[in-house]
């Protein structure tokens, strides 16, 4: 009698197990459902023309989808003859997710391999910055975004080689003191890209190749160009929102360089090449704040290390104290390179802790750092084309949409 009653609540726990498995399965299915149709109205409402979204955890891929055109428009903004479907191994200029997956990583990794000291002055590395202000901005303020300098410039105004990029740098004032507040900052990624090389000794891409790409067996990242016959979704036509920031002082930019004093601008749609002037222009297509492209799966591979305390396959790739102290919250509500405010990662607001960063051609990926799962949406915006206010299409509202559905 006993054995039998032990038995049926034996069945009983299993049946509930069973159930609860299949509602969670059923609760997913329904947010890959809605996450489907928030992209689907995105694209009937022209904010891009494709895109690819990846939901995963700290074991797998949960989900992930490729919707639209990966090319679909010419520089007039016409349907060319063959359009490019989007797949899964369409590769995409990344824009400011090289500050994370490049730059970032490139510090985590030296951090952890004890080469570098974050509250060390740049100057220590970089003799163009032994100057008064300029000793003051330690690596750390760099990567917080906390280091006083300006956040954009059209270095190639006065640049004939990138050799001297520093050294003009250098030259500019300071808009306050290192430390004082956060200004988001291109130039500053730009410096830790050169300071790395500096420190290391080696080429940027290289020492990303060898220190953690090949790690992780990814073989879709890397700076560009890229062969435009392989899969390469398109971004821009030419540069015309940086051309209207150099142009047009009333498009909320005050850039004091004599407009007229260059005129290299593309005008082709870009294809393989980084659409960032810097980073394309100055730096040949190598920099710490853009130029990176990469595939949805290729970033969620790359965001496996932070997921799992800084391991992947059992192989250390960061240090745990180095992962904890660059997702650490600072009094600026970020961590080091890394997004982590509400206003930074374009998030739900009741996802309380989370990490994150967006890209300017359309990219983003946020981490819910309380369940550990993460979504990547990767888009073309840009190949829309500029709206009337000379704006590209803005993401915020579906991606605070989307990581709803990963609360």
């Amino acid at each position: 009698m006993k054995f039998s009653s032990l038995k049926k609540w034996i069945f009983f726990y299993l049946l509930i197990f069973i159930l609860s498995c299949g509602s969670e399965f059923q609760k997913n299915d329904h947010q890959f459902t809605a996450a489907d149709s928030l992209i689907e109205q995105a694209l009937r409402d022209d904010l891009f023309t494709g895109a690819v979204l990846l939901i995963g955890d700290r074991q797998g891929v949960l989900y992930e989808q490729a919707y639209g055109y990966a090319t679909l428009y010419d520089e007039s903004l016409r349907v060319v003859s063959e359009p490019d479907g989007m797949t899964l191994d369409h590769r995409f200029d990344i824009a400011s997710l090289t500050k994370i997956f490049a730059t970032t990583y490139g510090y985590m990794a030296l951090q952890s391999d004890g080469v570098v000291n974050l509250d060390a002055s740049i100057a220590q590395y970089l003799s163009e910055f032994d100057k008064d202000g300029y000793r003051d901005i330690s690596i750390r303020h760099l990567l917080s975004h906390t280091s006083g300098l300006a956040p954009w410039f059209p270095t190639y105004y006065w640049l004939s080689n990138h050799d001297n990029i520093l050294q003009n740098i250098s030259e500019m004032d300071l808009n306050n003191h290192p430390g004082e507040e956060r200004r988001y900052s291109d130039l500053g990624f730009i410096i830790l890209g050169k300071l790395l090389e500096e420190i290391t000794d080696r080429n940027f891409s290289e020492f990303l190749n060898e220190r953690i790409y090949s790690k992780l067996n990814i073989s879709n990242t890397g700076f560009g160009p890229l062969d435009e016959t392989s899969k390469i979704v398109s971004t821009s036509h030419g540069n015309p929102f940086e051309k209207r920031m150099v142009y047009d002082s009333n498009f909320g930019y005050r850039i004091d360089v004599d407009s007229e004093g260059w005129d290299e601008w593309r005008t082709y749609t870009l294809k393989g090449e980084v659409n960032d002037g810097n980073a394309y222009y100055s730096l040949d297509g190598i920099a710490g704040h853009a130029g990176l492209f990469s595939t949805a799966n290729d970033i969620y591979r790359l965001l496996l290390p932070v997921l799992n305390n800084g391991e992947f396959n059992e192989q250390e790739i960061f240090s745990s104290q180095t992962v904890e102290e660059f997702l650490k919250e600072d009094k600026f509500e970020n961590g080091l390179g890394w997004g982590l405010s509400i206003g930074s990662t374009h998030r739900d607001e009741s996802i309380q802790t989370a990490a994150g960063h967006t890209g300017f051609t359309g990219t983003n990926f946020l981490i819910n750092k309380e369940n550990g799962i993460v979504y990547i949406l990767l888009t073309n915006r840009q190949h829309v084309g500029q709206m009337q206010d000379g704006n590209y299409p803005d993401l915020r509202e579906l991606r605070v949409e989307l990581s709803s559905l990963i609360k």
